[in-house]
């Protein structure tokens, strides 16, 4: 079992293991993954799933915490989606780098309502991992690098432990030097 040393007072688990904290589709994901064990999973307190209040609340760094954001843009009438994941202490360069990667005149985040149901998952939650096959993930170079993250779950009431390396080998995923600022 691996030891995550960003988990600050939480037990972590191996996710293969607690399906019952991921949400359908992430599950789903994870069993398709030649690195599921290299991945765990830790309950949390889902009124605490907000990436600065989960940091304070459980003592882990906000240096290791990856935010999953997805992006939205259109060209020719249909509508083109993405997903980017960051670190915690920067910013996708939705209107940049990501607006380019999905050839669209203009990009932005996707309505929460819109997000939830093309994702199955809880909005504060979202993950790449689970994400529709045809959408590229979008990994910042900086969070395929780092040897531990925490990342949404699909749901609130949870937290991904991923090493970078491992996210940046989700099927779709691209890592992109500059996608955050």
């Amino acid at each position: 079992m691996t030891t995550w040393t960003i988990a600050g007072t939480l037990t972590v688990e191996p996710a293969a293991q607690h399906t019952d904290l991921l949400a359908e589709p992430v599950a789903k994901a994870l069993a398709a993954l030649a690195d599921r064990d290299a991945v765990g999973v830790a309950a949390i307190d889902a009124e605490l799933a907000d990436t600065a209040a989960f940091c304070e609340a459980y003592s882990s760094p906000l240096t290791a915490s990856a935010n999953c954001v997805v992006v939205a843009g259109k060209r020719s009438g249909e509508v083109r989606y993405a997903a980017a994941l960051v670190l915690a202490t920067t910013r996708a360069d939705v209107n940049g780098v990501i607006k380019r990667r999905l050839d669209v005149r203009k990009a932005s985040f996707a309505p929460m309502d819109e997000a939830v149901s093309l994702t199955g998952m809880e909005y504060g939650g979202i993950t790449p991992v689970g994400l529709p096959a045809d959408w590229p993930i979008l990994i910042d170079k900086a969070v395929a690098e780092a040897p531990e993250l925490v990342i949404g779950s699909g749901i609130r009431g949870s937290k991904l432990f991923i090493p970078g390396p491992v996210a940046a080998a989700l099927p779709g995923a691209e890592v992109i030097d500059g996608l955050a600022r």
